[in-house]
C-alpha cells in the first residue's frame, strides 16, 4: 500500500524531460491541451497520495484511531516508516496550501489593479490604451475583455505591427487563455517538478496565439517581427528603468505576447507552417501515460487504505 502511495510522487519527476519536448512535437493546440491534463492528472495523484498517507499515520495515533472508530489496529507496515512519511506527507501538503493561498492573494490582487487601470481609461471596442513610459500589452480576462497596450509600445511599433500584436492578445481573450495559466499555477504548487510544466504550457498558450494572429493578418513573418520588436522593446525598457506600480500590476495569470521564450516562437513562426498530424505523437502518449499511471496508483492505494480502515473498524473481516 505505500509503495502504491510512493509512486504518485515520483512519477512527476519524469514531466519536466517530456513537458519540454512536447510543444515542439505537437501542434499547439494539442500541446497546451496535452501539458494541461497531463499537470492536473499528476497534481491530482500527487495530492490524493499525500491525503492518504497523512490520514494513514493520523489513524496510528490513539486519539484519531478512537475518532475513527477503529476497534482493531489498522494494518500499515512498521511505524517507523509510516509516521515519518505521514508527518511529511503532511508538512508537504501545509506547503503546498500555504504557497497556493499566498499565490491566489497575489494573482488576484495583480488582476484587480490591472482591471482597475484599464477601467480609468477610454476602451475603443476592446482595446484600451494606457499612457506609459513602459512597452507592454496583455490580454486582461474578465468581463469585458481587454486588450491593454500602452502608449510606449505603440509607439514601438509600425501599423502592420500593431494588428498582428492585438490579434495575438484578442487570441488569448478568444481561447480563454487565462483558464490555462491559472491551471498551470495552481498545479506548480502541488509538486516542484510541474514548475517546469507550468513553463511549457505558458509557452504553449503564446505559441496557439501565434499561430492564431498569422492566421488572422495573413503572414507569418509579420507576426514573427511584431513579438520580437514588443520583446525587445520591453526588455530594453525593463534593464534600463526600474518597474513602477503599473508595470508590477500584471499577474502570471493575465497572457502577453512578450512572454515566454520568444527566439523559440520567432523561429516556429518563421518556419513554414507544418501540416496536422492525426497520430498523436510517442512524447505526448508517454507523459499522457505517466499522469494517468499517477492518478490510478494514487486511486488504488487510496481504495486499499479505505479498505484497511473498514477491516480495522470491524465492518469487514480482513
Amino acid at each position: 500500500m505505500i509503495t502504491l502511495l510512493v509512486v504518485p510522487l515520483l512519477l512527476p519527476w519524469a514531466a519536466p524531460a517530456l513537458a519540454r519536448r512536447v510543444p515542439a512535437r505537437c501542434s499547439p493546440v494539442a500541446a497546451l491541451w496535452a501539458l494541461t491534463v497531463s499537470a492536473v492528472l499528476l497534481a491530482g495523484g500527487t495530492v490524493a497520495a499525500l491525503g492518504t498517507l497523512t490520514l494513514t499515520g493520523l489513524l496510528k495515533l490513539p486519539a484519531f484511531a478512537a475518532l475513527g472508530e477503529l476497534v482493531h489496529p489498522l494494518r500499515t507496515p512498521s511505524e517507523r516508516v509510516v509516521l515519518p512519511l505521514a508527518a511529511l506527507a503532511a508538512g508537504l501538503l501545509t506547503l503546498a496550501a500555504l504557497t497556493l493561498g499566498l499565490s491566489l492573494v497575489r494573482q488576484t490582487a495583480g488582476l484587480r489593479t490591472a482591471r482597475a487601470a484599464a477601467d480609468r481609461q477610454p476602451a475603443v471596442g476592446d482595446l484600451c490604451v494606457i499612457d506609459s513610459p513602459r512597452p507592454d500589452a496583455y490580454a486582461l480576462p474578465g468581463r469585458p475583455h481587454r486588450i491593454v497596450v500602452t502608449t510606449a509600445m505603440l509607439r514601438s511599433l509600425d501599423a502592420s505591427e500593431r494588428e498582428a500584436l492585438f490579434a495575438h492578445e484578442r487570441a488569448h481573450n478568444a481561447g480563454g487563455h487565462h483558464y490555462f495559466l491559472a491551471v498551470a499555477e495552481l498545479t506548480a504548487h502541488c509538486h516542484p517538478a510541474l514548475r517546469t510544466v507550468r513553463e511549457a504550457i505558458r509557452l504553449a498558450v503564446e505559441r496557439v496565439a501565434d499561430e492564431a494572429a498569422a492566421g488572422t493578418v495573413g503572414d507569418r513573418r509579420l507576426t514573427a517581427r511584431a513579438i520580437a520588436r514588443a520583446a525587445l522593446a520591453t526588455n530594453a525598457s525593463t534593464s534600463a528603468t526600474a518597474a513602477t506600480s503599473q508595470d508590477t500590476a500584471r499577474s502570471a495569470v493575465t497572457p502577453a505576447a512578450t512572454t515566454g521564450p520568444v527566439p523559440q516562437r520567432v523561429a516556429a513562426l518563421m518556419a513554414p507552417a507544418r501540416p496536422t498530424r492525426r497520430a498523436v505523437p510517442w512524447i505526448a502518449a508517454l507523459l499522457a501515460a505517466c499522469a494517468v499511471l499517477s492518478c490510478a496508483t494514487a486511486a488504488t492505494g487510496a481504495v486499499r487504505v479505505h479498505e484497511d480502515i473498514e477491516i480495522a473498524q470491524g465492518e469487514t473481516r480482513g
